[in-house]
Parts: structure tokens; C-alpha cells; sequence
């Protein structure tokens, strides 16, 4: 399986942007995955910022984010979404999106075995 992440820029503190990630993959069954958004910080660990269950209704999000960031998904496109608005400089960072088989949603990266490449996003001040 193969996910790109794209939609990542420089956008000032009050911004929006849209970011999206796109699977490909004979074997792989988009549906059939819980899928997620993690990012990275410099000098930070990996982060759990939004996930979605399988069928597009059930979401969950990290505190700082609860508000500003809307998760969706287009099973029949493969491919999830999120929306960021009101971005703060403390949002900088390598955003990464991520597929898990779990039944749930979980937070942590240890859950997820398909990773994207990360699409970089910086909220200047």
C-alpha cells in the first residue's frame, strides 16, 4: 500500500489549509482501514493529531486541536482529509497520514503499519 500526503505550506497564524492523503495499492482496501493524521515537530516525538473509523462517522482528536481540525474521508476515493483552520504557530509541523487495521481508533503510532511520507506545514506568527 502506498499513501501520499499532500497539501502541506507556509500559512500565517489564523490560516487554513486542507490537507489530503490518497491510497493506492492492488491488495490494499481503503474501507477497510482505520485511518489517521500524526504529526512530528522538530525535537518532538510523533503526535496523534485526528483519526476516523471505517465508516466516516466515528472521529477523535487531540485536545489542541478539538475545534479547529475536521477529519473526513471519501471511501470511494481512497483518500481522507483534514481540515485545519485557525492554524497557530505551535501546529508546525510534518503532518503524516497513516492506516491501521485496528477495530477501533487508536492514538498511538505503534497501531498504524502504513505510513505516508508526511507533508510539511509551517504557521508563521
Amino acid at each position: 500500500v502506498q499513501l501520499q500526503a499532500s497539501g502541506g505550506g507556509l500559512v500565517q497564524a489564523g490560516g487554513f489549509l486542507k490537507l489530503s492523503c490518497s491510497a493506492s495499492g492492488r491488495t490494499f482496501s481503503f474501507e477497510s482501514h482505520v485511518m489517521a493524521w500524526f504529526r512530528q515537530a522538530p525535537g518532538k516525538e510523533t503526535e496523534f493529531v485526528s483519526g476516523i473509523a471505517r465508516d466516516g462517522i466515528t472521529t477523535l482528536y487531540t485536545g489542541s486541536v478539538k475545534g479547529r481540525f475536521t477529519v473526513s474521508r471519501d471511501n470511494a476515493k481512497s483518500s481522507m482529509y483534514l481540515l485545519m483552520d485557525n492554524l497557530k504557530p505551535e501546529d508546525s509541523a510534518v503532518y503524516y497520514c497513516a492506516a491501521a487495521t485496528t477495530p477501533d481508533i487508536f492514538s498511538r503510532p505503534r497501531y498504524y503499519t502504513s505510513w505516508g511520507q508526511g507533508t510539511l506545514v509551517t504557521v508563521s506568527s
